[in-house]
């Protein structure tokens, strides 16, 4: 399994503008935005951007502050937006639940700050997810009784489960905006 990281999610925030560290931490610290998505602490967020800066994704410019120390205001390079654009609209995502959870709800997350269309990533996901699912049908009619079987049961009731949710994205408003329009 691969492990996820939110260096894509940071290259896409950094997309929208260029911005210092705790600019981008608050967008993984408050509830309405990606605090119930990542959890990540000041320390982890600097050494992903230390990573990508020595990667050339992003690069950092000291800023002078009155009455405060320097900050670093990271801005997106080329590189660094063609990573992002190739993550955002992967048309084979992964269908395990944590990274829809993770994964999709942060694609969706940048794609509707950046005003761009989600419908894509939302049938994108779908699909992924209803492979897994007739997959896991098929391995369980395979399997026998036992406890292999309970875990390919439980594997397809979650699959079921986002597949219904998965629906709703589209619908659900994302902002305030959003709700004025509906």
């Amino acid at each position: 399994m691969s492990q996820l990281t939110p260096d894509e999610v940071l290259l896409g925030l950094l997309a929208i503008q260029p911005s210092h560290g705790y600019q981008l931490l608050e967008h993984f610290r408050d509830l309405t935005k990606l605090g119930q998505v990542w959890n990540l602490s000041t320390s982890q967020l600097y050494a992903v951007l230390k990573r990508l800066e020595q990667q050339g994704l992003i690069v950092g410019q000291a800023i002078e502050v009155i009455n405060a120390p320097t900050r670093t205001e990271y801005t997106l390079t080329t590189q660094g937006k063609n990573r992002f654009e190739t993550w955002l609209y992967n048309p084979s995502p992964l269908s395990s639940i944590r990274c829809v959870r993770v994964e999709f709800l942060s694609r969706l997350y940048i794609a509707r700050l950046q005003n761009r269309p989600t419908a894509a990533l939302v049938e994108y996901q779908k699909k992924a997810c209803m492979k897994a699912h007739h997959h896991l049908l098929t391995q369980r009619d395979q399997t026998a009784p036992g406890i292999g079987f309970l875990a390919v049961e439980l594997q397809i009731a979650q699959l079921g489960a986002i597949l219904q949710w998965i629906d709703r994205c589209e619908l659900v408003p994302f902002n305030e905006e959003e709700l004025d329009e509906t």
